[in-house]
Formats: C-alpha cells, sequence, structure tokens
C-alpha cells in the first residue's frame, strides 16, 4: 500500500499559479505511474495529468499548456504547477498512485486538497 500526503492548494484570482505537492511512502516500488485527478461541484472525478516512472506525462485537453506535471524521485514526490490558472479549475485536487503487483492493479488516493480560483 501507498500512503500519499498532498499539499499547496488554496485559493487564488484567476491568472494566478499554485502549485501542488504529494509525498508519497510505503510500497512505493511497486508505482507505475501517478497522477493527478480533480473532482467540481456536480461533476465527475477527472484525470488531469498523470507521469509514469518513465517521465511519460498525459495531460486533459482543458489543462494543456497551463500545467506541468513532475516529479523529484529522490523525494518520492509529484508536482502540479498551475499557472493561468481559471474559475472552472475550481475542484478537490486528488493525488493517485497506480501500482502493479502480480498483474493486478492499484490504486492508491490522496485525502484531497481545495483549489479555488476566484474570478
Amino acid at each position: 500500500q501507498v500512503q500519499l500526503v498532498e499539499s499547496g492548494g488554496g485559493l487564488v484570482q484567476a491568472g494566478g499559479s499554485l502549485r501542488l505537492s504529494c509525498a508519497a511512502s510505503g510500497s512505493i516500488f511497486n508505482i507505475n505511474a501517478m497522477g493527478w485527478y480533480r473532482r467540481a461541484p456536480g461533476k465527475q472525478r477527472e484525470l488531469v495529468a498523470s507521469i509514469t516512472t518513465g517521465g511519460d506525462t498525459n495531460y486533459v485537453d482543458a489543462v494543456k499548456g497551463r500545467f506541468t506535471i513532475s516529479r523529484d524521485n529522490a523525494k518520492n514526490t509529484v508536482y502540479l504547477q498551475m499557472n493561468s490558472l481559471k474559475p472552472e479549475d475550481t475542484a478537490v485536487y486528488y493525488c493517485n498512485a497506480r501500482s502493479v503487483v502480480a498483474g493486478i492493479k492499484y490504486d492508491d488516493w490522496g485525502q484531497g486538497t481545495q483549489v479555488t480560483v476566484s474570478s
């Protein structure tokens, strides 16, 4: 099992920036990829960005060019740099770790951090 602790959410004006951090501990050697999801009020959870152990990244179209996901392997930490924030980015952001053990996929989640963008 992987434990994830997020930080960095908050309130920011439109056009501003925030950086989210997610520190992983526990069975980190089984992690294949990590990502950030978000759930806005009244909407389903969506994948925002992901990064594999090999460094391949993926972004939802709505954040391309504005958000950057990165990882620091020495610190077992994944970051989400969010620039040019928009009110529609307001959501609870969750860190995710996808592990594969004996061919079975496991998902671990952080507690979530609120991001609020005011217009």
